[in-house]
């Protein structure tokens, strides 16, 4: 028995895990996927973190024991699913180091005061949710204020975690116009704050904040939709008819927010590429719209008409619960307007009759959804819940899964836009385990 085990251990010893990495598909395949499942979890934790307390506080205000409930289930949903998330969270780290030791021991140097601080805003953000959930019961009855004062530790603390966690990933892909470079000694609180505050922050915070608003209340108002399907009796069915109203509420809401702050950092992005000559001269910008990543920004430009096109129908048919089908006419009328221009904008045709037409119809894409979305919350005040139709709950679900692909996606475009770096411009820094290519711009 000794023998097997003494050999066995030869044998492990002889793996050359690099080789290993490379057949499944690649150090930066291994990484990636480590951090995109992380991410799935993360945002959903933070989207549910900031709404939960917002709807608590909603509902004590109108008296609507639906919005108490909807804030618990939102509330459970994160106590069950942080372990998952944060287990993947410190596979990330741990390949990280293992596949990457100088880049991350040089990011964690230079920015360890902000590290320390997202990790304390984590442990706060932790003490506020396990509080906000585990005295639920009481202090939901007896002291609701001070209640909801625990969910928005909760929210608050994990947001600070998200901007500081922003400002590094930002630097990485910017280069951090002006910042010093990145090296193995801790770096002065100075360098760090000019590194977290890039050209490309301000709008990424907002971005991100948005966008965790938005595809987490489109997952929300999917797994409603199926819900209703499992429910018995009639009052959990209206409940979850309810829920995926409010879902696909703040799902559009905030998504009519996105196309303009992503034109914001677009351009923050653009005017943050380096000059001179060179691969990195048109900076990440420049790769994101014309080299590797262009392809996805062109899969991500259609993924966004879609969800506003499968936003726009969802309230067509969400319509329907109004007693006197009042709006279904306009919702109906902006919906195909909507539709229409959006996916002309993404069409071969879109640059006909001239340049700036993909443009000008996405700007009508979003003004028709902003008057559908406008007229179905005026409509919302009156439905009745309890027997949605089909088509409602198929677009729902629909929607769900493609707003948690889009949001994957854009993830994997804006880490894709700085290769063949790691932080954008510092040559010393590569995405993978090799010496560094020649010809680098400075």
């Amino acid at each position: 028995m000794g023998a097997i085990s003494l050999s066995g251990l030869h044998f492990l010893a002889q793996l050359n895990v690099t080789d290993g990495f490379e057949q499944v598909g690649g150090a930066r395949f291994i990484t990636g996927a480590s951090m995109l499942i992380h991410m799935f979890f993360a945002e959903i934790f933070v989207g549910f973190a900031l709404a939960a307390p917002v709807l608590q506080a909603w509902g004590a205000r109108t008296g609507s024991p639906r919005m108490d409930r909807l804030a618990h289930s939102m509330a459970r949903f994160n106590v069950l699913t942080f372990s998952t998330g944060a287990t993947f969270a410190v596979l990330f780290v741990v390949l990280l180091v293992g596949l990457y030791p100088p880049v991350t021991t040089s990011l964690f140097t230079h920015f360890f005061y902000f590290i320390a601080l997202a990790m304390l805003s984590m442990g706060l953000a932790l003490w506020g949710m396990y509080s906000y959930y585990y005295k639920w019961d009481r202090y939901s009855v007896l002291n609701k204020k001070r209640h909801i004062a625990l969910g928005f530790t909760m929210g608050f603390f994990i947001w600070i975690w998200m901007v500081i966690m922003t400002g590094i990933d930002t630097f990485m892909t910017t280069g951090g116009p002006g910042a010093p470079a990145i090296g193995q000694n801790i770096a002065s609180f100075g360098a760090a704050v000019q590194g977290i505050f890039n050209p490309m922050f301000t709008e990424m915070v907002l971005h991100r904040t948005f966008a965790n608003l938005s595809w987490p209340a489109f997952a929300l108002a999917a797994w409603a939709s199926f819900m209703y399907i499992r429910s018995k009796t009639a009052e959990d069915k209206a409940f979850y008819d309810w829920t995926s109203s409010v879902g696909l509420t703040w799902g559009v809401g905030f998504l009519l927010l996105q196309p303009v702050v992503g034109f914001a950092m677009m351009y923050s992005l653009k005017m943050s590429a380096p000059g001179g000559s060179g691969p990195a001269a048109g900076g990440a910008y420049e790769r994101l719209t014309e080299g590797g990543s262009s392809n996805l920004l062109v899969m991500n430009l259609i993924f966004v008409v879609v969800l506003f096109v499968l936003g726009n129908l969802a309230m067509y048919f969400g319509s329907e619960r109004h007693p006197d089908h009042a709006g279904r006419v306009p919702i109906r009328f902006f919906a195909l307007l909507a539709a229409v221009t959006g996916l002309y904008a993404v069409s071969p045709l879109a640059d006909f009759p001239f340049l700036y037409m993909r443009y000008i119809m996405l700007l009508v894409m979003l003004l028709a959804t902003l008057a559908a979305f406008v007229t179905y919350l005026r409509g919302r005040l009156r439905f009745r819940y309890g027997s949605p139709g089909g088509s409602y709950r198929v677009v729902l679900m629909a929607a769900g899964v493609l707003a948690a692909v889009l949001a994957m996606n854009m993830g994997l475009m804006k880490s894709n836009s700085r290769v063949p770096f790691t932080v954008y411009n510092q040559p010393g820094y590569t995405v993978e385990p090799s010496p560094p290519p020649t010809g680098f711009g400075q």
